[in-house]
């Protein structure tokens, strides 16, 4: 069931949303050769903290930590540990925040250090496959409208679109419905309604988009080990056009 919220849900939601792209802003600066994810999941949790807010995902299904930190291959839900970042990896950010009582939920890719040309362009188009994805988020259109906006632009950049994972609907709770897929046919699908909050978060590979799942029983990685980038914004569906609640 769709949940649909209020202009004062709506504006909560927006508080957190900005406390999360705050938090993901100053993490992002941290991102250099010689760190280790750990060190990153520390600093986000703290500036969370910092800000009156909770982590949205530690406990969340079990996952043990503040940040999913995924590298290269892994397209998200990265476990933080010692690995140590090195020059030339990408790394996907995803944090989530729970301010009263609302989650948001956002995700950035970041070069470490100097990245090749082709990592480089896989960012780049993963992030503006997110813009025109949110593009169609606007009243009457359809989930479907969504998806084959960012299949058709990805397509035609010659990279993978991951099919097994989607966005997702946010509000008290983390993951609600509706699942907003990467790919589709325009007119399908749910109808976007004034009220909805959706989170969009193309998942692109530089290979093949099949995945498989990490051993560590959270993650999910590339099957034929290709770079994967990894970009989400939470946006309310308004009668003035989507308004994007995860940035400053």
């Amino acid at each position: 069931m769709i949940i649909i919220k209020t202009e004062n849900e709506i504006k909560i939601m927006q508080e957190s949303g900005r406390i999360l792209a705050t938090v993901l802003k100053e993490v992002k600066k941290q991102v250099k050769p010689g760190i280790t994810t750990i060190e990153l999941d520390g600093a986000a949790e703290a500036l969370i903290l910092k800000h009156g807010a909770k982590p949205g995902f530690k406990g969340y299904d079990g996952f043990p930590y503040s940040l999913c930190a995924s590298v290269n291959e892994e397209i998200v839900h990265g476990l933080p540990s010692g690995r140590v970042l090195k020059e030339g990896d990408i790394i996907g950010l995803d944090l989530g925040v729970l301010y009263k009582g609302y989650y948001s939920d956002m995700a950035v890719s970041v070069p470490v250090g100097k990245v090749s040309f082709s990592a480089k362009r896989l960012i780049q188009v993963t992030k503006k496959a997110l813009k025109r994805g949110i593009k169609k988020a606007k009243i009457g259109n359809t989930l479907g409208d969504i998806g084959n906006t960012i299949q058709r632009y990805v397509d035609g950049q010659g990279f993978g679109i991951v099919r097994d994972l989607c966005g997702h609907g946010i509000g008290r709770d983390l993951h609600e419905d509706p699942k907003i897929p990467n790919f589709g046919k325009r007119d399908s699908g749910e109808k976007l309604v004034e009220g909805m909050v959706i989170c969009i978060e193309p998942m692109l590979t530089a290979g093949d988009w099949r995945l498989i799942k990490s051993k560590d029983g959270f993650g999910y990685s590339t099957k034929d080990g290709s770079l994967s980038a990894h970009f989400e914004h939470t946006i309310a569906i308004t009668k003035n056009g989507p308004i994007v609640l995860t940035e400053l």
